[in-house]
């Protein structure tokens, strides 16, 4: 599988840096008790870049200009995807033999040598994100930015259509819309597609109106409920969301090449928790798939069994013992991890979910169908049709696993842990209190609504409790064969117990049922998943996918969809509750699965693995520098939120506007008398108001006049309010390096073979041990031996593939061994090394330095240095952005530690720093921070006198205004003129 392209070509764009009507969104709220996560603000923030790209260059042609430029701006893009080493054929192939299709691509797209030119469709982006993450919440929220974008004049007034395969799931999204307008000013109409006509005749003023149909109902020709997309082309200006609805081969499916064409001046948006086809990765633009969003802590750990349900597998003999055994072994698990959920109960009442077992079979109505034969093994475990010796087994042979701690999915080294002596202890009577609902064995009877032919729930007569529950297509076959005889409740309500599912009331502790109901169904409740001949096909396996993703869902506490720990470190639990459950937590946040046969695990696997893996991309891990680094104390900065906002703090900064602006907003707000309606328009607070009139008639105090021009009053109103808002970091102090410098560790490469490299790697890597060696050999070995030897030690190899090359260097004072740097920028092989020109020349002047015997490093007991990465590290100066009227962080290219009796000094330096504006502002953050009346602070850190400071490199400083020169240096000995 390819790498994605567009994701990683984005990465170089900095959101902050955007102009600020491509910045200035509220990217967190989205109703009442919900808010974006970290990854669907990101998933949004990638959006908003791909966009830009783009549209960059919209303002610059008139209306009727755009259409024609869009085919330069598609070559442009497409460009783009080039320069950054696209180089796989992605262009389309024409078939004369489908002449359907044929027909089609040629009525909009020209074609040459039988083909396509990809180009045509670069116009896309898509999402990689696992079931259950929130995709609607993300297609939702980029809805309403593009309504805003819209009003700003950013990108053209084109519709927007969403797609979706299934009625239940525009139903959902439909719910999601309903909650985002209940608290939002701005309404997201729903209408479907063939409303289309009668809307664009009555438009409304403050409403967003939102198509949505089918997926699987355009085409080219008009039936009942199939429409033809022609009577809505409207020259392909569409923004378009496919959601899931990306099925089937794009070369193959006519609905695909429908999507491109209605959104061929357009956009297109496509969403979806397993992409296979090349094209949907590499124009990726946002990746948090099922092993991204376990590893992040949003889903319970998965532990894939090895146990089987062969006994269920079709055309093999197997007693009944052996069936019951397998039944039992899933309905154990399911025990021992209620067991720990009773627990946590007694504790607080309000935490996590109900456990439950999802059996999901391949047939339902045959003779001898695997529901059926699942069914009848827990009608005979709740008769107490269990024999001693089969019960022992079972929770032996399950032990025999467990008790060897089998790793998680996708989670290197972290494993389940069993406790012994609570697993061993559940009996017959616990399986028949957790998951049976009674203290007694019983026959089974039927709870049936009388208008539902989906579902039947079972109950033992021994209790008042419904313990399973059974969701399929009809029911009606079941009851006239499986279940003639049995008792059957009729009850008259008109809710269902599989939409009571997630409800705290809920009793049902088994769901059972086929592929009918698991897209859609959105439930934390499963912890034990059976798996029973579900097959290995291609359909099969994005089931087993898509189900296994919505059964990682977890929500400790609500609202809270972490696991406990990571609420924890977020702060949303406190330390006394956190300890008291801590160790009760790993059972009931796990996902348990079962498979048919070793076969079908394996595949299961494979399937999974293949969200990890792509093909060729590695990740090498380099490795600290233990000998520089011994006994030294390394140190950095680190920060805390302020208890207040900017508005009542002390040390107020400057608003950021223009003279212009400054103008538009007094007259503003000299029209706008009546203060009530400000608190309406803009939801703020009375004394935000009162601010902005004083500051307004103080303009020197409170106003800096440098910013970028706004022409819209209400966005510079509403940024002045939420500017009042801003909570500022304060300086926290120092500490002891630990993992805040971890992108050596994460070197991705983008090779087939990667042992080329690696073994130049390792081979710079073991230098110093390679001298060692060597130097232990003199007078022992022949010296031309001796000499042929030390010739072939290197400091430094060359690596060289497509005719881009990179360095390894081991040099002896950095952080970690080796020094990956290229004198091409755009090297694509390769993630996370020194490429950046300013950046590779600050190394070699360095090395260039190092080689001077009065060079100043000389002056101090020892110095290290390390290359920080922005995009992993957490190394950084906060500092506040007026771009996007929040607190950013400045992450310099490389942090350098020196030390000298007591004094301790931490430098940041930055070759690429630039005389602008923007890197004034990182200053005006850093002085903040480290400095007091235009003096270095000094903090005390145990014995030593810690400062800190910040150079940034020019070749001409001769530009940089007074108050700042002394930040820049021009060469390795100035910068460490300055330091002492």
């Amino acid at each position: 599988m390819p790498r994605t392209f567009l994701k990683d070509m984005i990465e170089a764009l900095r959101f902050e840096d955007l102009p600020p009507n491509w910045n200035s969104f509220d990217l967190k709220s989205f109703s009442k008790s919900k808010k974006l996560w970290d990854y669907q603000q990101s998933a949004v923030k990638n959006a908003i870049k791909v966009l830009w790209k783009y549209f960059e260059d919209f303002k610059d042609y008139q209306e009727e200009e755009r259409l024609e430029v869009n085919k330069e701006r598609k070559q442009k893009f497409f460009r783009w995807y080039k320069d950054n080493g696209l180089d796989e054929d992605l262009d389309i192939r024409l078939d004369k033999r489908k002449r359907n299709i044929y027909n089609l691509l040629n009525e909009y797209y020209p074609q040459k040598d039988g083909k396509i030119s990809y180009e045509h469709f670069i116009n896309r982006m898509c999402f990689w994100m696992a079931t259950g993450s929130g995709k609607s919440f993300v297609i939702i929220k980029l809805i309403q930015i593009l309504k805003i974008l819209i009003e700003r004049g950013e990108i053209p007034a084109y519709d927007i259509l969403v797609l979706t395969h299934r009625d239940d799931l525009i139903d959902q999204f439909k719910k999601h819309v309903d909650e985002f307008n209940y608290t939002n000013e701005m309404k997201i109409i729903l209408k479907e597609l063939k409303e289309y006509p009668e809307v664009k005749r009555q438009p409304t003023l403050f409403e967003i109106p939102v198509f949505y149909y089918r997926s699987d109902n355009l085409s080219n020709e008009q039936k009942e409920k199939i429409i033809d997309f022609k009577n809505y082309d409207n020259n392909g200006r569409w923004y378009i969301f496919l959601d899931e609805a990306h099925k089937g081969d794009k070369e193959e499916s006519k609905r695909q090449h429908i999507y491109s064409i209605l959104s061929r001046n357009g956009f297109l948006f496509n969403f979806s928790a397993t992409f296979i086809d090349p094209r949907d990765v590499i124009t990726c633009a946002f990746e948090f798939n099922l092993s991204n969003f376990i590893n992040s802590g949003y889903g319970k750990h998965i532990c894939i069994l090895k146990q089987e349900i062969r006994a269920f597998r079709d055309k093999e003999d197997y007693t009944g013992e052996e069936k019951q055994k397998i039944v039992l072994k899933s309905l154990i698990l399911l025990t021992y991890v209620k067991k720990f959920y009773e627990d946590i109960k007694n504790i607080q009442p309000d935490l996590y979910h109900k456990p439950l077992l999802l059996t999901l079979v391949n047939s339902v109505n045959t003779e001898d169908a695997d529901l059926k034969l699942f069914f009848r093994e827990l009608k005979r475990i709740g008769k107490g049709e269990v024999d001693d010796e089969v019960f022992k087994n079972a929770i032996d042979e399950l032990w025999e696993e467990l008790k060897q701690e089998p790793e998680f999915m996708f989670e290197d080294g972290k494993k389940i842990k069993i406790e012994e002596a609570i697993f061993k202890s559940i009996t017959k009577d616990d399986i028949l209190n957790y998951v049976y609902n009674s203290n007694s064995i019983g026959e089974i009877e039927i709870l049936r609504r009388a208008s539902n032919r989906k579902e039947l729930a079972f109950k033992l007569k021994t209790s008042d409790r419904p313990f399973a529950l059974i969701k399929i297509g009809d029911i009606c076959g079941w009851l006239k064969e499986e279940l003639a005889g049995y008792e059957v409740q009729e009850r008259f309500e008109d809710e269902s117990y599989f939409e009571n599912l997630n409800k705290e009331d809920s009793e049902i502790n088994i769901l059972m049922g086929s592929r009918g109901f698991y897209e859609g169904w959105d439930s934390n409740r499963p912890n034990v998943i059976n798996f029973i001949n579900i097959g290995i096909g291609k359909d099969a396996k994005k089931f087993i996918l898509q189900s296994v993703g919505r059964g990682v869902r977890i929500e400790p506490i609500k609202e809270k969809r972490k696991r406990l720990l990571q609420v924890y470190n977020a702060k949303e639990i406190d330390d006394d509750l956190f300890n008291k459950i801590k160790d009760k937590v790993l059972p009931i946040e796990t996902l348990f699965i079962f498979g048919t046969n070793k076969k079908a695990i394996e595949e299961v696997i494979k399937e999974l693995k293949s969200e990890k893996e792509k093909e060729g991309e590695a990740q090498l891990s380099l490795l600290e520098n233990y000998k520089a680094k011994k006994d030294k104390l390394l140190l950095v900065p680190v920060y805390k939120s302020s208890d207040e906002p900017v508005l009542k703090t002390e040390k107020q900064k400057k608003f950021e506007i223009s003279d212009k602006n400054f103008d538009l907003l007094k007259r503003f707000m000299e029209f706008m008398l009546d203060d009530r309606i400000l608190l309406m328009r803009y939801k703020t607070e009375p004394i935000k108001i009162r601010y902005l009139r004083e500051s307004l008639n103080a303009p020197q105090d409170k106003f800096k006049f440098d910013g970028k021009e706004f022409k819209n009053v209400d966005l510079l109103v509403q940024r002045f309010f939420d500017y009042l808002s801003v909570i500022p970091e304060e300086f926290e102090g120092v500490k002891e390096l630990e993992g805040e410098i971890r992108h050596f560790k994460n070197i991705k490469v983008y090779l087939k073979d990667v042992s080329e490299i690696q073994k130049k790697i390792n081979k710079v890597k073991n230098y110093p041990n390679q001298v060692k060696e060597l130097k232990a050999q003199y007078g022992k070995i022949p010296p031309e031996e001796y000499i042929r030897k030390a010739q072939t030690l290197s400091k430094e190899e060359d690596f060289e593939y497509k005719r881009k090359k990179i360095k390894i260097k081991y040099i002896a004072n950095h952080y970690y061994l080796p020094l990956i740097m290229s004198d091409d920028e755009k090297i694509d092989y390769i993630k996370h090394i020194i490429k950046t020109q300013s950046e590779v020349k600050f190394i070699n002047d360095l090395e260039n330095y190092l080689t001077k015997p009065d060079n100043k490093f000389k002056d101090y007991e020892w110095w290290m240095f390390s290359k920080l990465d922005e995009s992993l590290d957490e190394v950084y100066i906060p500092y506040y952005n007026p771009n996007v009227n929040r607190y950013s962080r400045f992450y310099p290219d490389f942090i350098f530690w020196l030390k000298k009796e007591d004094d301790y000094f931490i430098v940041f330096v930055d070759p690429k720093g630039t005389e602008y504006t923007s890197a004034y502002r990182k200053i005006d953050g850093y002085k903040e921070l480290f400095e007091e009346n235009g003096k270095e602070k000094v903090f005390n850190y145990y014995r030593f006198k810690v400062r800190i400071k910040l150079r940034l490199r020019l070749e001409d400083v001769s530009r940089v205004p007074t108050e700042y020169k002394q930040y820049w240096f021009d060469n390795i000995e100035n910068m460490l003129e300055v330091i002492a």
